[in-house]
């Protein structure tokens, strides 16, 4: 499967609240692409599902260099995931506000 695929399919995954099969996807693609900031995001979005709050902000870092810093999508979960780290109180899974990136511009809120 290419890298594309395994994105789309760890995506959908997610979508479906199979947390573990995605996050094992987006790595997957991830070996292939390293420089995928789409990836990345959706990564990290699933790290936030799992509660994994400071390697979630590691995977935004690394999504949103990748991406230039061009994506306001990937800018607001990175600054979901800080905000959580700096306030533990602050409750980021329960506000639902983090985006999915899809290939073709196309944003889907979870």
């Amino acid at each position: 499967m290419t890298p594309d695929i395994l994105v789309a399919l760890g995506s959908a995954s997610l979508r479906l609240g199979r947390l573990t099969e995605a996050e094992r996807l987006l790595r997957r693609a991830l070996e292939d692409r390293e420089e995928d900031p789409i990836a990345w995001n959706n990564l990290g979005v699933v790290l936030m599902n799992q509660g994994q709050f400071a390697e979630a902000r590691q995977v935004f870092r690394r999504a949103f260099a990748l991406s230039g810093g061009s994506s306001a999508e990937i800018r607001e979960n990175l600054r979901l995931a800080i905000a959580n780290l700096e306030n533990p109180a602050y409750d980021v899974v329960n506000e639902n506000d983090y985006k999915l990136v899809f290939r073709g511009g196309g944003d889907v809120l979870l």
